[in-house]
């Protein structure tokens, strides 16, 4: 099949085009390279001897979105591309409305015109809100608890929509959780644009030099190192997810759901612990004051997505560390050089 790819030259997106030109799929890439670099593909490439079509566009640019699909035969799109910072979210909500929402409606009608009806659409843990109690399961009433987690929540409501009211659509919203690690070759892997978000890029810029040290928000909560508990997975498990669920719902029409995460949660010294090991040496913190919004834990029931994709997580926590590493060493500024 030839699958469109939103987002595709960013973190994940970048790890499932490798998964899908691995698989014998045809790929097309849009993105504006907002947060990130079109370096991944050619890096891509070069791992899978294909070269990915590229398309330098925004999804709120509609006539050229629509160009993309008059100019591809497009069979399938998974729609990553979207500005992603929950706290950036709470300052800028309307920038994220606008982006998340307005992007999403603009690939769809471009879809619909075109004749394509099946899409997995990269949605997050984040949809569960506060009030769910681990570990999260498909079947539970969502509830976001930041604007951020209020675009993918709203996206889900306006497929599961289009879904019921369309018998010809095919889709899958994937809730995963916290994705880490990088490809095995070290080529590529994630490169967050100024101070990182998440926990694993930020420890990995420590251990190169380009931060002091991690600051670790909490160490009072009641789980049993006192630090968040989280559900990591691997970035190449999530992009298999990704393959297996387009292959799923090919000429299934519905909506489907499901969970992609590994079922556990680890701690955030416990993944610091983890990250010595690869690195070989300690790695300086300072436990601080809770952060405004972290929950103390939550992680994912992952059965759904193993009785009906036959997939799973195969890869360790230890396994994640030594590939993100690995990837931060060879590239210790990313895709910048």
């Amino acid at each position: 099949m030839k699958i469109l790819v939103t987002g595709g030259t960013g973190y994940i997106g970048s790890h499932t085009v490798l998964s899908l030109q691995e698989a014998g799929h045809d790929v097309v890439v849009i993105d504006n390279l907002a947060n990130s670099s079109s370096e991944s593909l050619q890096r891509v490439a070069g791992l899978t001897g294909k070269q990915a079509a590229f398309h330098h566009t925004d999804l709120l640019d509609e006539p050229a979105v629509d160009a993309v699909f008059g100019q591809h035969d497009i069979d399938a799109v998974i729609h990553f591309a979207g500005l992603k910072a929950v706290g950036e979210s709470v300052h800028e909500p309307v920038k994220y409305y606008y982006n998340n929402l307005v992007g999403t409606l603009n690939l769809i009608r471009a879809m619909d015109r075109h004749g394509v009806r099946s899409i997995v659409f990269s949605s997050s843990a984040t949809v569960y809100g506060a009030h769910n109690a681990v570990p999260y399961v498909e079947k539970m009433e969502i509830g976001a608890t930041n604007p951020y987690g209020r675009t993918k929540e709203q996206i889900e409501d306006i497929l599961s929509d289009l879904g019921a009211a369309d018998s010809r659509w095919n889709i899958a919203l994937l809730r995963y959780f916290n994705p880490v690690g990088a490809h095995p070759s070290g080529r590529i892997g994630e490169d967050p644009q100024g101070i990182p978000n998440n926990l694993v890029p930020f420890i990995a810029q420590v251990a190169v030099g380009r931060r002091e040290k991690l600051m670790v928000f909490g160490g009072d909560y009641d789980t049993p190192d006192g630090t968040c508990l989280r559900d990591y997975i691997h970035v190449v498990d999530l992009a298999e997810g990704h393959v297996a669920a387009l292959n799923h719902i090919a000429g299934k029409a519905g909506v489907y759901r499901w969970n992609l995460g590994s079922g556990t949660g680890s701690s955030v010294l416990e993944v610091l612990r983890s990250f010595e090991k690869a690195l070989g040496t300690s790695i300086p913190y300072e436990i601080t004051g809770r952060r405004p919004g972290d929950l103390p834990a939550f992680w994912a029931d992952a059965t759904s997505a193993m009785a009906d994709l036959s997939w799973s997580t195969t890869r360790s926590l230890d396994q994640m560390c030594e590939d993100h590493w690995r990837w931060q060493k060879n590239n210790p500024n990313g895709y910048a050089g």
